[in-house]
């Protein structure tokens, strides 16, 4: 790839000051939708895309994480920057609207100065602007999975109004992940009969002989360039989530076949350009394309990470979007004689305030919606404390919902039955601020899963232990290749250490139920969600939505422990980064 060290610190450079005006220029001067969208055309092919919007057709609040902790081969990697460390990284002044979409630091205050988000009608229009200052001609538009799942209007609209915003919008290509969990059914009848764009994905193979279930790659022309297209949809699909979503099909990470398709596509189809548009995450599609030659551009999605600055790896460039909406993606590209010559590339911040609504857009969110916006504007409580999702180990949403957990089972009081409520480490669900109504939507937002059942059992502590190791070499396992997906499982009742780089098995440290030291031969009380049915267990007659929001309802004024049950003996780990 011709470029030159000079081109891409200015090309970066480009992308990134036009995003950079410090707070209190913000505060003198308000932010226009034009500062926003500078950014002027270059080259002769343009990539336009998101990732993981899960669901969201209206504004929110989504903080990014306090902590994105690493082993110590990878900390402070492009993938586990978070805070200032972020903000240092990619030399963003805080305060700036890049501060405030890509990082968790003053985030209350920031949120408050800038407001929401994303929304359909804004993504609309940034994108159509994009579009139409570039040419249909010469623009490829692209969409990273997790689309049209995980939360309220996805989950009552089987993702079908997430689908219609999409061909309105007329995306090209799409690879999946949470998009599944509609069922297998749903799944095959919209990417066949219903979407218009096309469904790639090289990884995702047919039990017991491997044939493929979609198209791996497409070849299409832009701007007079021969593209070459790969899909690679999130490999631990059937790990992640319960199996029946995806009975009959095989996923994984494949790089001799990606290898051979790079191959088949530069010497058979003779393209220009090779684009990954990959739902592996950004550090496995780092240490993905360590392995694999040939591929000019990586549109990285599943982690929910934020690249102001593309990654290289060799001749390849990685980028990513970050999640729900908060940017598109823009990357200019030079291509000629055969070969990537120059790009630019810029993340267009969504400020749902600044971004002037996309009327068709409005409408069909407007009418998507109609059924269900009483229910979903409903008022069950008042934030006292920042609800947030994200981080690798603690939020203050899923303490929440031990809490409400533990009351449906025992009382306000009394955790006396209930020893343990485990909390699935998802990566997504808005955040309320402080003061702030939380709604039923809101609500559906954290948990918008088609399998919310909650489950009460008897389990050993070493049972327990073991199981915790588990998540833990997961989510820390020094490859990127074996790291499964999500954060670390949140343990309301429980009290622990944790060493990160310590061998498997020996993480998890010191751990207290209620308390007292685990015993291993103990039978513990626990209660999961977010799963497949554990054999011989009935569901509660209630479901995860409903326990939170009767919870809510009943203690109103919503007050959440801020401080994590973990102690981090190996790593730093921030906890006042949004309320700095």
């Amino acid at each position: 790839m011709a470029i030159s060290r000079r081109q891409f610190i200015s090309y970066s450079t480009l992308a990134l000051s036009s995003l950079t005006l410090p707070l209190e220029g913000f505060a003198r001067r308000p932010v226009s939708f034009e500062r926003l969208m500078d950014f002027k055309p270059y080259g002769n092919v343009t990539l336009v895309f998101t990732s993981d919007l899960h669901g969201h057709l209206k504004p929110l609040y989504f903080a990014e994480p306090m902590n994105l902790l690493a082993p110590e081969a990878l900390r402070g990697t492009p993938g586990y920057l978070t805070g200032a460390d972020f903000l240092k990284f990619y030399k963003i002044k805080p305060g700036s609207v890049d501060a405030y979409l890509g990082s968790c630091v003053s985030f209350i205050k920031l949120a408050q100065l800038y407001g929401m988000t994303g929304g359909a009608p804004q993504l609309s229009t940034v994108i159509k602007t994009t579009v139409r200052e570039r040419g249909r001609d010469r623009c490829l538009l692209l969409d990273g999975g997790d689309t049209w799942a995980t939360s309220g209007i996805a989950l009552k609209t089987e993702g079908m109004a997430i689908v219609e915003w999409l061909n309105y919008m007329d995306y090209d290509y799409i690879v999946a992940h949470w998009d599944v969990t509609v069922g297998k059914e749903k799944f095959l009848d919209i990417v066949k009969n219903r979407l218009k764009a096309k469904m790639i994905s090289y990884n995702i193979t047919e039990e017991p002989f491997g044939e493929l279930v979609f198209p791996p790659y497409d070849v299409v022309e832009r701007g007079g360039v021969k593209i070459g297209i790969i899909g690679s949809s999130f490999p631990y699909t059937p790990l992640a989530n319960p199996r029946k979503f995806t009975e009959g099909w095989s996923f994984g990470v494949k790089p001799e076949e990606l290898q051979n398709h790079v191959r088949e596509l530069r010497e058979k189809h003779k393209v220009d350009l090779v684009v990954l548009l990959s739902h592996d995450g950004l550090p496995l599609d780092i240490a993905l394309i360590k392995m694999v030659k040939g591929i000019d551009i990586v549109i990285s999605g599943h982690t929910h990470d934020i690249t102001p600055v593309p990654v290289r790896v060799g001749e390849t460039l990685i980028v990513s979007p970050g999640s729900h909406g908060k940017f598109v993606g823009v990357m200019d590209l030079d291509v000629r004689k055969g070969k990537l010559q120059g790009y630019r590339f810029k993340l267009i911040p969504v400020l749902s305030e600044v971004v002037p609504e996309d009327k068709k857009a409005k409408e069909l969110v407007k009418r998507w919606y109609a059924p269900y916006e009483k229910e979903f504007n409903t008022v069950v409580g008042k934030a006292r404390t920042l609800l947030y999702k994200r981080d690798t180990l603690y939020s203050t949403w899923d303490r929440l919902i031990g809490e409400a957990l533990a009351d449906q089972l025992h009382g306000v009081d009394a955790v006396f039955g209930l020893d343990v409520a485990t909390s699935p480490g998802y990566r997504w669900g808005t955040t309320v601020l402080p003061g702030q109504d939380i709604t039923v939507e809101h609500v559906y937002d954290v948990l918008g899963i088609t399998y919310p059942e909650v489950f009460v059992m008897k389990r050993k502590g070493r049972d327990l232990l073991a199981l915790w190791e588990d998540v833990a070499d997961n989510v820390f396992n020094p490859n990127p290749l074996y790291q499964q997906g999500g954060d670390m499982s949140r343990i309301y009742g429980v009290e622990y250490e944790l060493k990160v780089n310590a061998k498997q098995g020996e993480r998890i440290r010191n751990v207290r139920i209620k308390g007292k030291p685990l015993e291993l031969d103990k039978e513990y009380t626990v209660a999961v969600y977010g799963g497949p049915p554990p054999p011989g267990v009935e569901p509660l007659k209630k479901n995860i939505r409903d326990i939170v929001i009767e919870y809510i309802k009943k203690k109103k004024d919503i007050e959440v422990e801020r401080k994590p049950n973990v102690k981090v003996l190996d790593h730093p780990y921030n906890t006042d980064c949004y309320w700095r």
